[in-house]
């Protein structure tokens, strides 16, 4: 039964997007009332699948479905399963809540949108993208669902099209995620080659989170940094953490469900679900956690000086998850999980209450005569003048971070695309001018 509820609410999102998707490429466009009530029924159905799925599947350590080939040669094959255990129940009940909870309020928010429809549709492409990347039972699903959130967090980001800012800004982004994303890819291609399976129940000993991972020092070593790698970039944390304000250029709810709730703890629940292989090696521990503190400590750096309530809200939730890449690096699974858990609840109700938090604040701070107390003020006690100067001149610059990827890692990949652009461009124009060549007539 647990299984049964498993695989349908993983495919429920699935099914809505592809239901409204073929609806579109008939040229039916749904009412606003059809698309909010289809919504409301696929998330009520969700939480209660999961709850149920859940309270069923307490008994045991973990719920497996049956394992499908993607395809076989001989013994060599791609398993296709879900997996459910402590892990990723309570993340899967958190995802279907908020997601749900993101639609209700967006249902209002964009209402007469000219974008209503392809919100919605994107919504429920990310909800699905989600759930099977934290139900996923082998990493190969899990890199499927990975770029699923991917691609739909950059048609969110681009969602204001009319204007120029939010299609750069989901380019970029989208060039960030395809190089920490060979993190990923590689990571599974080392696993495949070196251990003969992604299948964490076949990795992994014993239940999370006393599981242990069945592979050599060397091998954890290799596929951890790896794993840092691709987690790094997901959840913004150093040397990746440039594209976060890029990203608030989305309507709210997809910034409150994106990178305050779901998409940015992706990261940090991969590096959970792979924590066996990081405490196997010591170098890929430390570097976790030494990226966790130094994003830590940049992001409030950068958030004690932003001057918009959103970018403000995305580098307090990156130092956040900075701390909970430290939690992991230093073997505190469980502790993380609560804070991945706590964390996108209250980031949720911040972005989502972003806009009457500042009509709320400029009317006590009327109120009280402009005499409103500022924060910060021993910093002025206990650091030099220069130093601190130096401090808010890098905090402007948001630890100069952004114009080091930008030289570095999205321009060289976006150099790359356009030179293929021009190239294909060029074959095309070339192959137009000689129709008579291409259709067997002789030169002349």
């Amino acid at each position: 039964m647990a299984e049964s509820l498993l695989a349908a609410l993983v495919l429920a999102p699935g099914l809505a997007f592809s239901g409204l998707g073929l609806a579109w490429l008939a040229g039916y466009t749904p009412h606003e009332r059809l698309i909010a009530r289809l919504t409301a029924a696929v998330y009520s159905f969700c939480v209660v699948a999961a709850a149920a799925g859940w309270a069923i599947g307490s008994n045991t350590a973990a719920v497996r479905t049956p394992v499908w080939y993607w395809f076989q040669a001989g013994s060599y094959h791609f398993e296709i399963s879900l997996l459910a255990d402590r892990l990723s129940w309570p993340l899967i009940e958190l995802t279907a809540v908020l997601v749900g909870l993101t639609g209700v309020f967006s249902v209002r928010y964009l209402h007469r949108d000219r974008g209503y429809f392809r919100f919605f549709l994107l919504l429920h492409l990310f909800a699905f993208a989600a759930l099977l990347t934290l139900a996923a039972g082998t990493f190969d699903l899990l890199a499927a669902g990975w770029e699923l959130v991917g691609v739909s967090s950059v048609l969110l980001i681009a969602f204001f099209d009319e204007r120029r800012e939010p299609v750069r800004n989901a380019v970029r982004l989208f060039a960030y995620y395809r190089v920490s994303g060979l993190g990923l890819l590689l990571a599974i291609y080392l696993l495949h080659r070196l251990e003969h399976t992604t299948e964490a129940a076949k990795l992994f000993r014993g239940p999370w989170p006393d599981d242990a991972a069945l592979m050599s020092a060397s091998a954890a070593t290799l596929v951890g940094l790896l794993l840092v790698m691709a987690a790094a970039g997901k959840a913004a944390q150093f040397p990746f953490s440039g594209w976060l304000p890029r990203a608030m250029e989305g309507p709210t709810p997809s910034s409150a469900i994106f990178y305050g709730a779901i998409s940015v703890h992706l990261g940090a629940y991969l590096l959970l679900r792979a924590e066996p292989v990081l405490r196997a090696s010591g170098v890929a521990a430390w570097t976790c956690t030494v990226v966790g503190l130094l994003t830590a400590a940049l992001a409030t750096l950068v958030h004690r000086a932003s001057v918009d309530a959103k970018t403000s809200l995305a580098y307090a939730g990156m130092a956040q998850l900075g701390i909970i890449f430290a939690e992991i690096g230093l073997g505190f699974p469980r502790l993380a999980l609560v804070h991945v858990m706590g964390h996108a609840v209250v980031r949720t109700l911040q972005f989502l209450r972003a806009p009457s938090m500042l009509h709320d604040y400029h009317r006590v701070h009327a109120a009280a005569g402009g005499e409103l107390g500022r924060t910060g003020a021993h910093y002025h006690h206990l650091l030099p003048e220069r130093f601190r100067l130096a401090l808010y001149r890098a905090a402007l610059e948001r630890g100069y971070l952004d114009a080091w990827l930008s030289r570095y890692v999205t321009g060289p990949v976006l150099s790359f695309g356009e030179a293929l652009e021009s190239w294909e461009t060029g074959e095309r124009q070339g192959t137009a001018g000689e129709p008579s060549r291409l259709a067997g007539e002789p030169e002349g």
